[in-house]
């Protein structure tokens, strides 16, 4: 059998293929983006404006009678849990499978919330892999449970089982088998009268799954020293083996919803002390302790972030953790790029002194030093919505406060945000930052670009146009590089006494058809070391005692700086022109 060296989201692309699914739809979302970008390669694939309308598609998709796909983020599933708890009571046709994945951590998400909850809640059966080979069996088995006990099926991963790589066994693609679609309201209609049917049909479907959960090859038992029993699953499973190894025995748990309570019981009588390791949240270890399974859990291990090897040996072990000087660990701050067009809008809002209401995207490094240009951000589409609340609830910011939001997350959650500015009578400005990308995940496309994720040209959804059929009559367009015409818009916009939108229009410098001059240089005789430019936070200019300098191997030649600089000291060979 053919192995290859995988991401753990690439394995489920592949895990897709292989169990013959037609039909995917997501929305970008860091740890989970790659599911989908590999998924194009083997399957129809798309980009959806958010996630809530991705797992509606790939509903429709089964619903038809073929198997279908949404993968999205851990936050990514607050936005689908519209449709995923109904789909919970409707059931499937074809086999329906949502990949989840959890940022224990937060290397890229601004909470640290448990899936596992969203299953329990939902009623839904949930797979967790532990490596890639896993994500790929995981991916296929998932499938046929789906069909199995007519149920949408969620895989649980992390950043660490997405964006880790180890081998994966490889099978071959199983042709796509479509089943019949047969009117049948009473399933699928889901008035009050059907519903409370089919919530009997979810308590029997999850007593049937606790059944099967008993006896699954997924949860396994890996005999080893029988003092030391561990109850783990994924990256947490994987963690607590590198750390006590043949020291304890396992209960490896794949199918973590809903949980076997027979199994773990067996598996407690055999060892002598028995410990939960799960990342995150009690699920595990609350589930053993209601059914009388003496355990210890989060009274030893955080309630936050990833675990450690060195720190469950030094629990369980004793044996202490290594000393780890962090002034010995390299620092490396998240900043925007080097030629980011968002640099130029904070800039001037940070000068404008402005409060800003910020949102979910590159662009929420805004806030970091030494711009710090940003006071709030929540989640998609709340700059919009909290803009309007903001001003609402006390009038006198209204002139001095705005809310920012990206090209892709306008088009996520933005719309109804501004469709409640305008119908409320709300005099809000919004800017939207358009990079012509969805930048922070990767540079995906999405419905303001006019590119599907295959390439191929639709119609661009044109921004201007879109908040003028909301309702907004005062649009601007502007290049953030022209620093002193946003300035005089945003005064402008400001003192509207009717909601406004200013478009600061210029591509992400990293997109392969923008043009990116000659870095930008200093003339130390005229440069007054005023460090103007050093406020920019720009990863290129470098301080010095007597004056800044500029990394060419780093600079994109934006001209930012030369903008900013009063004594035309930096040379800069940019044209200015907008694509």
């Amino acid at each position: 059998m053919k192995k290859q060296l995988m991401l753990g989201n690439e394995a489920v692309a592949r895990g897709l293929h292989e169990a013959g699914c037609v039909f995917v739809s997501s929305y970008p979302g860091t740890p989970s983006t790659e599911i989908t970008k590999f998924a194009a390669k083997y399957v129809y694939a798309e980009w959806a404006p958010n996630e809530k309308v991705a797992t509606e598609a790939a509903y429709g998709a089964s619903l038809s009678g073929f198997r279908a796909f949404s993968g999205m983020k851990h936050v990514g599933l607050n936005v689908a849990a519209d449709p995923v708890f109904t789909a919970s009571y409707t059931g499937v046709n074809g086999g329906l499978v949502l990949a989840v994945a959890d940022d224990p951590g937060m290397h890229s998400s601004q909470n640290e919330q448990d899936s596992r909850h969203y299953a329990r809640a939902a009623k839904l059966p949930m797979l967790e892999p532990a490596d890639s080979n896993e994500c790929l069996k995981y991916t296929k088995l998932a499938f046929g449970l789906s069909e199995k006990f007519d149920t949408p099926v969620i895989v649980r991963l992390s950043t660490r089982i997405s964006h880790s790589q180890s081998y994966v066994e490889l099978g071959e693609a199983q042709a796509p088998a479509k089943k019949e679609y047969k009117k049948d309201p009473a399933k699928y209609l889901m008035t009050p009268a059907n519903a409370r049917k089919r919530h009997t049909a979810v308590e029997k479907r999850m007593a049937d799954l606790t059944e099967w959960a008993e006896t699954c090859e997924l949860n396994e038992i890996i005999a080893g020293n029988e003092k030391i029993g561990v109850v783990s699953s994924g990256i947490a499973f994987q963690t607590a083996r590198e750390a006590l190894g043949d020291k304890a025995s396992y209960l490896k748990l794949g199918a973590v919803n809903p949980l076997p309570v027979e199994l773990i019981k067996k598996f407690a009588a055999t060892v002598d002390e028995l410990y939960i390791i799960e990342e995150l949240d009690d699920i595990i270890e609350s589930h053993c302790k209601s059914n009388g399974i003496d355990c210890k859990g989060k009274s030893l291990f955080s309630l936050e972030g990833e675990y450690s090897a060195a720190n469950i040996r030094e629990v369980i072990l004793g044996i202490p953790a290594p000393d780890i000087n962090p002034a010995q660990v390299p620092v490396r701050p998240p900043v925007m790029c080097p030629g980011c067009p968002h640099r130029a809008a904070f800039s001037v809002l940070n000068k404008m002194k402005l409060t800003v209401l910020g949102d979910i995207g590159c662009y929420t490094l805004g806030a970091a030093p030494p711009l710090l240009a940003m006071d709030m951000t929540l989640c998609m589409g709340a700059s919009v919505s909290s803009l309007h609340g903001f001003l609402k609830a006390d009038p006198s910011n209204a002139g001095r406060t705005v809310g920012v939001i990206g090209d892709s997350t306008f088009m996520h959650s933005g719309l109804t945000g501004l469709m409640n500015l305008v119908y409320n009578n709300c005099p809000g400005t919004v800017l939207i930052l358009d990079n012509s990308t969805t930048g922070m995940t990767g540079h995906q496309d999405n419905p303001s670009t006019g590119v599907t994720l295959s390439g191929e040209k639709s119609p661009l959804i044109d921004l201007v146009k879109v908040c003028n059929a909301l309702g907004v009559d005062n649009v601007s367009v502007i290049d953030p590089f022209d620093l002193e015409g946003l300035e005089n818009e945003l005064k402008k916009h400001l003192s509207l006494p009717r909601p406004s939108v200013i478009i600061a229009r210029r591509p992400c410098v990293l997109l392969p058809d923008v043009k990116r001059p000659q870095a930008a240089q200093i003339t130390a005789e005229k440069c007054k070391n005023c460090k103007l430019c050093m406020k920019l936070g720009c990863p290129a200019l470098r301080d010095g005692e007597k004056a800044p300098s500029i990394d060419a191997s780093l600079c994109a030649g934006c001209g930012l700086c030369s903008r900013v600089c009063k004594f035309a000291a930096i040379e800069s060979h940019e044209s200015g022109d907008v694509k």
